[in-house]
């Protein structure tokens, strides 16, 4: 499984599906290697693995690789890898490590395409002279990759799961047996989110070369759906949702707190946390003791926090900061909010139905309607604050409402398992082992 980083609280729902998804394979009794190229500092990678470990995400530390690690470590393969060349003197490189570099990346200033750049990647000798080059990052990744299979010690034609476009970019010429199944995890549409929105840069370079991968797996089928609608089907489109693993043990409606909600995302403009503090503002007129506990962390903290005080909300709205593990807070709350413009499946919504937590949400390109489609929440229209804050009053009011979405929502989360969704994704790697290649 290829991602472009893994590291603890800096990616959200991202990393930990993908923990998840690597977790989940190994227990299906799957190898599975975390393979990652961020250019970090190896004690950075040690204590993000560490702090994995210590979370329950990682069962070893040497599942989860680093390209700059590995090449700190060993770096015959890469000498081995590089041709006759030269840096560019036009670029500054940043080196790795700083001192005594191994490698010696090119930077690539104000380019939001710059790992397309075939500048000069250097690769240096151990006294330190220019061993070579390789032609850009998709050059180094793929060399990595090349010494991995080389490796392993197995016959058989591995499938490598990317799970970020920017690295699938980069590897649909690849000259490798390996097979390509090309994850999804958010939204392909910029604003307004309507299925003919214009579509995101990254995504219209991905969407040009995605028939080249052996499938692509969509999270939901309304945007497998959306996507075949406009750009045709000569790719091979699979859905398989994240699954959840509900609790054994259902906190009863009337054990909760009910007047206390929450939110779990990132702090960012595409989550429309303005929305949430508008909406509570709503709610505590009419609910003066009502508390909004939202986890997360990002860069539209400091505006968030203006806002509340602003809305005389400080004590009725309140930043706990990042969250390891969102389980540890769906039990108690009476209802989870999702005011978010765009998602990709929105695990938020599938951990809070696992605890049995009713969800209010916007109705958004993609997820929350096929996660609520068996009850459990209730959906609002997009943008409609009024209406999201009438729908949240009923829900910390109708005591009877409430506890019949608890119960959904926990039925819910029961027919979209963890090991079902596990069981899928098993049958979709067999298939593809045995299909032909496709680029």
């Amino acid at each position: 499984m290829l991602a472009s980083r893994l590291i603890p609280d800096l990616d959200g729902g991202f990393c930990r599906a993908v923990l998840g998804r690597a977790r989940d394979l190994v227990g299906a009794g799957i190898a599975v290697e975390l393979l990652t190229v961020d250019p970090g500092a190896v004690a950075d990678h040690d204590a993000h693995r560490a702090e994995f470990i210590r979370r329950g995400e990682l069962d070893r530390p040497d599942r989860l690789r680093n390209l700059f690690d590995e090449a700190v470590a060993d770096p015959s393969w890469l000498r081995a890898a590089a041709r006759a060349g030269e840096p560019d003197p036009a670029l500054e490189y940043r080196s790795i490590p700083a001192t005594d570099p191994i490698i010696e990346l090119p930077v690539i200033v104000g380019d939001p395409d710059w790992h397309l750049s075939t500048a000069p990647v250097v690769v240096r000798a151990a006294d330190g002279a220019v061993a070579g080059v390789l032609d850009g990052f998709g050059a180094l990744y793929r060399a990595w990759l090349d010494h991995i299979l080389a490796t392993t010690g197995d016959d058989l034609a591995p499938v490598v799961i990317i799970e970020a476009r920017q690295l699938g970019e980069l590897l649909v010429g690849w000259d490798s047996p390996a097979k390509l199944v090309h994850t999804t995890h958010t939204a392909h549409i910029g604003e307004p989110y309507t299925p003919d929105a214009p579509i995101l840069p990254l995504w219209q370079r991905w969407l040009d070369v995605a028939g080249a991968f052996d499938a692509v797996v969509w999270l939901t089928a309304a945007q497998r759906d959306d996507v075949i609608a406009r750009f045709g089907g000569d790719r091979i489109d699979e859905v398989l949702p994240f699954g959840v693993t509900a609790v054994p043990v259902l906190r009863p409606a009337e054990e909760r707190d009910r007047h206390r909600a929450v939110m779990v995302n990132r702090l960012a403009p595409g989550k429309r946390l303005d929305h949430a503090v508008h909406i509570w503002r709503r709610v505590v007129d009419v609910l003066p003791d009502a508390v909004l506990d939202i986890y997360g962390e990002g860069p539209s903290r400091a505006a968030i926090e203006a806002l509340i005080a602003d809305s005389a909300l400080t004590d009725r709205v309140i930043l706990h900061g990042q969250i390891s593990d969102p389980d540890t807070v769906l039990d108690d709350p009476a209802v989870l909010l999702l005011t978010t413009a765009f998602e990709g499946q929105g695990l938020a919504v599938l951990e809070a139905l696992a605890h049995g937590t009713p969800v209010v949400s916007y109705d958004v390109r993609y997820g929350p309607a096929e996660a609520l489609s068996d009850g459990g929440g209730v959906l609002v229209e997009s943008g409609d604050e009024e209406a999201f804050a009438d729908a949240l009053l009923r829900v910390l009011t109708d005591d009877e409402f409430h506890a019949r979405l608890v119960a959904e929502a926990h039925r819910a989360a029961q027919s979209r398992s963890r090991a079902a969704a596990t069981a899928e994704l098993v049958r979709l790697l067999a298939d593809i082992a045995e299909r032909p290649r496709r680029r």
